[in-house]
């Protein structure tokens, strides 16, 4: 008589196949992964001042940065949906010469250290830049320095987070649904908009909340791009950066906010970020 391979009770045995113990020289390593991680987030939280965390948290200048952090992280999030889930649709359904490297250039800025992102920015968008002397010249339009530039700066960097989360979305639905509405006459824009749009709206999601995430936490293209001028262009970050300096009280708890923010960042995507259905 032959195994049952599948069903309820294989996929109960396999479950308790997989969850006996971990053998010692796996475990170990294993558990000083997880004290490294978790070590500094809970030090954090033992040294945390708080009894002086709402007095800290009121303060005019922490408001003013958490409100420019939360608009510039929100507008950057818009600019990222505009065009990167096009640009993830064309990398996912689209075959042409020379798509491998295109992947490759959009997700350089996960790898690119953040304050050379900045000093790239500078080169292309900067008064004197490749595109930015045109901009000054033809519209008066000034990106560096300005609250704008850190917009710019934050979509930047997380952007290529949400082209990786609709792609991976993309390449997993199931294309025949758009098939389907071409041979009922849908043109490939209405197809996108009618059905495909809809049916990767969840990962379409998971990557805006990761981008929204990436761009409230950024800081070496910020500070190189847009400066840290408060109230103009000082975010969340930079804030924590400069407060280190003269009042670590501060910068613990802006820290903190910084901190509880990526766990419901983490909490709310359940995993999402992790998986292409």
């Amino acid at each position: 008589m032959e195994e049952d391979t599948s069903g309820p009770r294989a996929t109960a045995r396999r479950r308790r196949r997989t969850s006996r113990g971990a053998p010692l020289p796996l475990l170990v390593p294993a558990l000083i992964g997880v004290a490294f991680l978790v070590l500094p987030l809970a030090a954090l939280l033992v040294r945390a001042p708080w009894r002086s965390m709402p007095e800290l948290l009121t303060s005019t200048e922490v408001w003013q940065a958490l409100r420019l952090s939360l608009v510039c992280a929100t507008a950057a999030t818009a600019v990222s949906l505009v065009v990167g889930v096009p640009l993830a649709w064309l990398l996912a359904r689209v075959e042409f010469p020379g798509r491998r490297l295109v992947r490759a250039l959009v997700t350089l800025p996960l790898v690119l250290p953040p304050v050379v992102g900045g000093v790239a920015l500078l080169m292309a968008l900067g008064r004197n830049g490749v595109v930015g002397r045109l901009l000054d010249d033809w519209f008066g339009v000034t990106l560096p320095f300005t609250t704008a530039g850190v917009v710019v700066a934050e979509a930047f960097v997380a952007m290529p987070f949400l082209v990786i989360s609709v792609e991976g979305t993309l390449r997993a639905a199931d294309p025949r649904y758009e098939e389907a509405a071409a041979t009922l006459g849908a043109s490939r824009f209405t197809a996108f908009r009618r059905v495909t749009l809809p049916l990767v709206a969840p990962g379409v999601a998971a990557g805006a909340v990761l981008a929204w995430a990436r761009a409230l936490g950024e800081f070496g293209a910020t500070i190189t791009f847009a400066g840290n001028f408060p109230g103009r262009t000082q975010t969340m970050p930079l804030a924590v950066y400069l407060a280190l300096q003269n009042d670590p009280e501060a910068a613990i708890a802006l820290s903190l906010v910084l901190l509880a923010v990526s766990v419901a960042v983490l909490a709310g995507l359940r995993d999402r970020w992790m998986t292409t259905s």
